[in-house]
Formats: C-alpha cells, structure tokens, sequence
C-alpha cells in the first residue's frame, strides 16, 4: 500500500511556520493567502496503516480515500481535483501530532482527516486549534470535549444510549455489569449509562476496567457468573472485545438470556469474532452494513469493488466516508480563489447530507446529528437491526454533565 501519494511542498513550513513574535491574526492571514492558490485542494489522511489499531484505521483510510477518489472522478470541486497527502502515524499518539503538524504547515492543507483513537484526536487537538485548522474525525467518542476546530461525525454516548437503555432494562432487566478497557472512553460512556440506569431504577452490579489489549477474561466470566446481572454491557476495544467475546461464547453463556450489549462492536469486529460467536448479542450504533437505502448500496457495492468481495463497511467507516462527502459541500459554497478552513467551517454548519445511514446534520458545535439504531448480530455476521429511531439525534457533548453545554460559541456553563 503506498504511503504517500504525493508530495507536498518543500519549504512551506519556514514560510508558515511557527516563528515567535508573530501575532495569531498575522499568522492566519499568511495561511488564508497559502490556501487560496494551486490549482488542486491539498488534503491530509490521518490514518494508520501499521502498529496496533490499523486493522480498523485501514478501513477508514480506504473509505474516506474512496470518497475523494469519486469526487475527483466527477470533476472535483469548482473544477480542481482534492490531492490526497496521505501520512502513516503507526498507531503513536506522538507521531499523530507530528503529522498533523506536517499536513497542516508543510503540505498546507485545508483540512485533515483522521484517527480511531481518543488519545491519537486529542493529540492532534492542540495543532488544529493552533493553526486553526480543521480535522475531521469520524470515530464514536466520549465526548466533554468542545472544540470549533474538530468537526466530530461519530456517535456520543446520548446517540447510542438513549434508546438503548431503556430498550434493555425493557427487555432483559436493569441489572448491569460493566466491562471496558481501562481508559478514558469507557468511564465516560459508564457515566452516562449510569443516569439513564438511575431514571429507570436501575443497578450496577460491577463495574470493571481491564488493560488494553487485555486478553484473558476468566476472571471476569467466573465473576459474572457469581452476579447473575440482566445484562453485560461493553466498552471494550479492538482485540478485547474479540478475546471477550470468543470466551463468552466458549463459556456457553446463553446470549437469549444475559446479552452483551456493545457500544464499539462493529462489522470489522464481528468479522475476527465469527458470526457464531457473536450471534445473538447487541450493538448500537447510527449505521449497519445492512441498512437498507439506495445511498447505502451505493456505498457498499463501491466499496466491496474497490476493496474486495470479503471487506466489511461499519458505522466508522460510513463516517469517514461522509466526512469527505461533507467537506466537499461546504467547499462548493465558498468562493474558490478564498478557500480557508474557517470559511469551510463555517460553511458546513447547518448542513445537511443523505449519507448512507440517513439525512444527517452538521449542528452548530461541529458535533452531527445521527439516526441511533440496535442490531442483532447474526451468524453470517450481519447485524439485524431490531429498533431503529424514527427520527435524527442531536449530538450532546456534555449529556453527563447538566449545567455545561457544547454551543456555536463554544462551552458554556450556567
């Protein structure tokens, strides 16, 4: 796979670059001048294609790749084709912020799209806002999080939890373990579960943390067995969750009567667990590879002809996808010889888009509204998708905390 398809220009980052004295306006104003000349639209891909979480960052490379590839095939934008600059941060948070840096003062791009990780966006967080520049992440998040230089198109834990926690106590009871990796996603999204639980009467019976990468769930099984919850509900990552769920099933622990309910397990997941293995248990998420809508067959059959019969989309994917997809539309509203990531944010706010999942919308706190959904895996290792909202979810970054609120101006507190 190539790394980098094209070279930016050297020396862009003495011209740019972070040279001391120079006021914030006065820095701007030399990027907005960079930006409106050449005659393509340089862009950054963030993703990593080696080290620990580049089985699932592959995919959203390969989607939000795909994506500009079809822009380009129908003409680009105000006739100039996005030039992809494709960098490789090999799953190290430092080397996330090193790159982004590149991209976004040597490469000069307008925008940046990236990362699966908490820790690899929050360390981008501070270049973006530095060069006030935009980054386009598509991963479900914790949120608490407030940024006008982070355009967030995954799902917060209001957009998958909201129904899902009422639907569960409903229907298996409101007796819950917790079972995550030791970081900051999972607390987060505990939290939240916890309020929603407190409305409905609900209990925790435990709530435990492992390492990442943890990979021997004995323990957690034989505890589990001794609290006889209604429900195991997950945060667990990547190869946790895959370890996790094959010992599940190994344990012959009856998913018709104690689910796991999983906020991260996708397609991409459930494809290393096995259909059998996964089958019965639950996830939410705003999008399953089987959703059925013209936009989503579209983005299926592109994707599976541009990357193998075998490949799976998922609800992270679909949003790296439609990022580019709404990058694009906010740069057709600008005027061409001035285009700037702030007049790109600024464009894209209020926006709305048929993605695959549905029409969603880009809210005033860069956050998206999205259409929450609760698939049940199956043994082909397709999702069913039982409950399906009837209408948008707004995006609140600060569900689990009253008082604060994400707003077009930035946090706000009362």
């Amino acid at each position: 796979m190539k790394r980098r398809e094209f070279l930016g220009r050297a020396g862009a980052a003495s011209t740019l670059g972070l040279a001391g004295g120079l006021s914030a306006p006065a820095l701007l104003s030399g990027v907005s001048r960079a930006y409106a000349a050449g005659d393509d639209i340089p862009v950054g891909l963030l993703f990593s294609l080696t080290g620990a979480v580049a089985v699932v960052e592959h995919t959203l490379h390969d989607a939000a790749l795909m994506a500009i590839e079809e822009i380009n095939a129908a003409g680009g934008v105000h006739g100039k084709q996005l030039r992809p600059i494709i960098e490789d941060p090999a799953s190290d948070p430092a080397t996330y912020a090193d790159r982004a840096r590149r991209l976004m003062i040597r490469d000069k791009c307008v925008s940046v799209f990236g990362s699966y990780t908490s820790s690899s966006r929050q360390a981008v967080l501070p270049i973006a806002e530095q060069r006030n520049n935009l980054y386009w992440y598509p991963t479900l998040y914790e949120g608490r999080e407030c940024s006008r230089n982070i355009m967030y198109g995954g799902a917060l834990a209001n957009q998958q939890q909201d129904i899902l926690i009422p639907w569960l106590a409903e229907n298996f009871g409101s007796r819950f373990y917790m079972v995550g990796n030791n970081y900051v996603y999972p607390k987060e999204e505990n939290n939240y579960c916890k309020t929603l639980l407190k409305v409905l009467d609900g209990e925790v019976v435990h709530e435990e943390y492992v390492p990442m990468g943890h990979s021997d769930f004995s323990s957690v099984i034989n505890r589990i067995r001794a609290e006889e919850p209604d429900v195991i509900f997950s945060t667990l990552v990547g190869d946790s969750d895959v370890a996790f769920a094959r010992q599940y099933h190994a344990a012959e622990l009856d998913p018709a009567k104690l689910p796991v309910c999983s906020l991260t397990r996708s397609e991409v997941e459930v494809k290393a667990i096995g259909g059998e293995a996964a089958a019965g248990h639950f996830s939410s998420a705003p999008y399953f590879m089987g959703h059925e809508s013209a936009e989503n067959e579209k983005f299926v059959e592109a994707y599976k002809a541009r990357f193998g019969a075998d490949e799976v989309t998922h609800f992270v994917s679909e949003a790296a996808y439609f990022q580019v997809y709404q990058f694009k539309a906010a740069l057709e509203k600008l005027d061409p010889s001035n285009i700037t990531p702030t007049g790109i944010r600024d464009a894209a706010v209020g926006m709305t888009m048929m993605a695959p999942q549905g029409e969603i919308l880009i809210d005033e706190n860069l956050h998206t509204h999205l259409w929450p959904k609760i698939g049940q895996w199956q043994s082909d290792g397709q999702a069913k998708v039982i409950v399906q909202s009837d209408k948008r979810f707004e995006p609140k970054p600060y569900a689990a905390y009253p008082g604060q609120e994400c707003t077009g101006a930035g946090l706000v507190k009362s």
